[in-house]
């Protein structure tokens, strides 16, 4: 498995491990890791606060985001795809889109290239999320 998607799995585990929905984002730029995060809505109480808001947080101001590539490990919502097309972020790589299918046409049509890796760990992680937390999973993507 690729190295920063693993980093990615790693950071939706520790939002897991801290009582939040298991999503995890990394932001690679030359081969680096310059920003990541994990959803933290539940933690911060901050609506706002997905996998890759909360990785684009942590990152800081880098000026450009040229030849950065945004990992998730669940396919972008329409807010996170949004701050990808802001920023210029060209490519998204992402674990899965099985349990949400997200913004992905919306980025494309946008110049994004959207990679979908099907990651059976991360199909796994978020089915046994939302059977587990149902409530908490339709809060955060807006369906309650």
């Amino acid at each position: 498995m690729d190295i920063f998607m693993q980093e990615a799995i790693n950071e939706a585990m520790k939002g897991l491990s801290e009582g939040g929905i298991p999503i995890g984002s990394v932001l690679v730029r030359e081969g680096k890791i310059i920003g990541r995060g994990h959803n933290r809505r539940v933690q911060d109480q901050n609506p706002v606060m997905h996998a890759e808001t909360n990785c684009l947080h942590q990152a800081g101001r880098i000026g450009s985001y040229a030849g950065t590539t945004l990992y998730s490990t669940l396919m972008p919502c329409y807010f996170c795809a949004g701050a990808a097309v802001q920023f210029g972020i060209k490519k998204v790589i992402v674990g899965e889109s099985k349990t949400f299918e997200g913004a992905r046409l919306f980025m494309e049509e946008h110049g994004i290239e959207v990679i979908d890796l099907a990651l059976h760990e991360c199909i796994q992680m978020m089915e046994n999320f939302i059977s587990e937390n149902p409530t908490l999973w339709f809060e955060d993507i807006g369906k309650l």
